[in-house]
């Protein structure tokens, strides 16, 4: 990617045509390392678990009840992230990613101040995510953000759950 322009943050879909299609290709570039990362890499989309080629195929209906945010660069969508609707005053961060050849110029972190900009404004109380224990950017770039580990919700050996009060 040529383009230095700054990184906007757009909520989809929704005004910016740019980042119609961006979400899809994210989301199957976000699982596809992800499963790789795991040790069962998978050749193409195709492959992957259904719910991942549902997010990916009709990301629009997947995530109806979700907030979805697309960081944008020029007329190119270069990250994702989606915000859960909330329950019971909480909700999650699912799905961050940034395309790799833009990674070091705050699109995660423009995309982390979006969400926590949202959750503030839906009355959201906690926000967490979790993360995989290797991805131990993402993890000290959550902390930078105020989000602390916490007991898991999730038995999947390695993945590290964090929260944090909005």
């Amino acid at each position: 990617m040529t383009d230095r322009g700054e990184v906007s943050v757009v909520r989809w879909p929704g005004p910016t045509p740019s980042a119609d299609d961006g979400p899809a290709a994210l989301l199957a570039a976000y699982h596809l390392r992800t499963e790789a990362e795991k040790g069962a890499a998978v050749a193409d989309v195709d492959a992957l678990p259904e719910r991942y080629r549902r997010e990916i195929a009709d990301p629009r209906t997947v995530f109806a009840a979700d907030v979805v945010l697309v960081a944008v660069i020029g007329d190119a969508a270069v990250g994702c992230l989606v915000v859960t609707a909330p329950v019971d005053g909480g909700s999650e961060i699912k799905r961050l990613w940034t395309d790799p050849a833009v990674r070091g110029r705050g699109v995660a972190s423009g995309l982390l101040r979006a969400a926590l900009a949202h959750a503030a404004e839906n009355g959201v109380r906690v926000l967490r995510l979790s993360v995989w224990a290797w991805r131990t950017g993402a993890v000290a770039l959550y902390e930078r953000f105020g989000f602390a580990v916490t007991e898991s919700w999730d038995e999947r050996d390695r993945l590290v759950c964090m929260e944090r009060a909005v």
